[in-house]
């Protein structure tokens, strides 16, 4: 799919602080949740009418609670297992309006947001008929690693060794087993126009991203670090740092696919090891006790496995 007429990507905070809020304070997410800035910063990112849709999960429940809605754009929530498909239909009509010729082209923008709950599981069909069929939408995945709206139960997004409700630490297993999957990389694999990965703490990286996924004609994904205090279990404060720390670990690197071309975002100039993002966070505490010290290697060996492989698909090497 051809890529339009490149997108005006210099951001400015003071212009950006002019522009309506296109979420409202107000809302019922709890404090130090990274989601809403996250859908703060997507939002403002683009110029454009949008119409947002969203998955079942924290951001829904706690943004639309009847009768109030924090949303200043129109929203849509279907199911759980269907914002994707949703928005695609919504995408499709309106395109099929505009051709008839009973609406006027005016570049409206079609914005699906889900947790990792929604997308990486019970989601996952719904996004990638979706992107599959080329819609012209962009769909946010922000990822915290777990199903924090129903109790924190572990999704496929979550680490090697957390702690979660259906995956609790005791004297059989330590936390969370298995690989997490690599849903940015299955993305990718669909060879659509563009997708990225993004965290809040840099939000011009994450803007600059959602400017140029809304300019492609055609579908794109982004996934974004967001972190959940709750089911982290960090201090509300910390919630910026955390996330610092997971890209500076390279847990969360920061790159893009464009036309299947990767291209890496952000390098640190000296990675941190991975037990600086874990330490902080209760969900990982049982991983510092005596015993347990070859999971914490292998999440460092994970990690460490995962940023090589990287590098050799954008092309660079490793210094």
């Amino acid at each position: 799919m051809a890529t339009q007429a490149a997108t005006p990507t210099r951001l400015i905070l003071k212009d950006l602080s002019k522009k309506p809020e296109r979420l409202s304070p107000g809302h019922r997410m709890c404090p130090g949740c990274a989601a809403p800035i996250v859908v703060k910063q997507v939002l403002s990112a683009i110029d454009d009418p949008v119409i947002a849709f969203c998955a079942t999960g924290c951001l829904e429940v706690a943004t639309t609670i009847f009768p109030q809605t924090a949303w200043n754009v129109p929203f849509m929530h279907s199911a759980f297992e269907n914002a994707a498909a949703t928005c695609s239909g919504a995408e499709a009509a309106y395109r099929s309006l505009v051709r008839q010729g009973k609406l006027d082209e005016k570049n409206v923008r079609f914005v699906a947001f889900g947790g990792d709950g929604g997308t990486y599981d019970i989601g996952l069909q719904s996004l990638s008929g979706a992107m599959e069929r080329g819609h012209r939408m962009l769909y946010v995945c922000y990822d915290n690693g777990a199903y924090m709206n129903t109790g924190i139960q572990r999704s496929s997004a979550t680490p090697l060794g957390a702690n979660t409700t259906t995956s609790p630490v005791g004297k059989v297993r330590p936390g969370r087993q298995g690989v997490r999957k690599d849903l940015t990389a299955i993305m990718a694999a669909h060879g659509i126009p563009y997708v990225a990965q993004a965290s809040p703490h840099n939000w011009r990286d994450l803007m600059q991203k959602v400017r140029k996924a809304v300019a492609v004609d055609g579908p794109a994904f982004i996934n974004v670090l967001t972190s959940c205090n709750r089911g982290w279990r960090h201090e509300a404060a910390k919630t910026i740092e955390i996330q610092k720390i997971a890209v500076d670990s390279c847990y969360w690197p920061l790159y893009e696919v464009e036309e299947g071309r990767y291209k890496i975002n952000y390098r640190p100039k000296q990675k941190l090891p991975v037990t600086d993002f874990l330490r902080p966070q209760g969900r990982f505490s049982h991983l510092f006790r005596p015993g347990n010290e070859a999971i914490v290697e292998e999440f460092q060996r994970r990690v460490d496995a995962k940023w090589e492989h990287l590098l050799k698909m954008a092309g660079e090497a490793q210094a």
